[in-house]
């Protein structure tokens, strides 16, 4: 598949799977411990812009109306950074209550998933995000986890299994689709 480099990316799904072209705004998501951070470095280290939303620029707590937090974008900071792009692709990741919003505005989204003792297990050991650590935190983890996440997703959208990490770094993965 070949583009005009004006144009913006897309996948290419021949017989070789997935391929990313130029200029394409993807958005990566998927619960805590799915390993959104790491493909964010390893993106980053080949080159790409990412931009990691787990932070007060990008996210901000709120109260929902039955009273619980929420960690969600803040709207404005997403919208200008989605709208000031225009070179090279821009990896987004994150997993917010308010992110279907945007996914009009991304030209891929790409969901990673693992089983719960593959997330569990990671979460445990990870050093750069103290969130799943607490006990009520991993409840709540396994709760998201049983609520059916593909209806946020359109027909057609990338989605990766996340099987296991390499000592590399390369991630190992299955390319699937979600289907309606």
């Amino acid at each position: 598949m070949s583009h005009d480099r004006r144009t913006r990316a897309t996948f290419d799904t021949g017989t070789a799977g997935p391929r990313l072209n130029r200029m394409a705004k993807v958005l990566v998501t998927g619960m805590s411990g799915t390993g959104k951070s790491t493909a964010l470095q390893i993106l980053a280290a080949r080159g790409h812009r990412t931009v990691d939303t787990d932070t007060d620029r990008w996210s901000h707590w709120v109260r929902l109306a039955d009273g619980s937090p929420d960690w969600i974008w803040r709207e404005q900071a997403i919208a200008d950074l989605l709208a000031g792009h225009d070179g090279g692709s821009l990896f987004v990741a994150g997993c917010k209550s308010n992110q279907g919003r945007f996914y009009p505005r991304f030209d891929h989204v790409v969901l990673l998933s693992a089983p719960a003792d593959v997330l569990l297990a990671r979460i445990a050991r990870r050093t750069n995000n103290p969130y799943g650590k607490r006990p009520d935190e991993r409840a709540a983890i396994l709760r998201h986890l049983a609520t059916p996440h593909r209806t946020a997703f359109r027909p057609g959208q990338a989605r990766l299994i996340a099987l296991a990490w390499i000592a590399s770094f390369r991630y190992a993965a299955i390319p699937g689709r979600i289907r309606s």
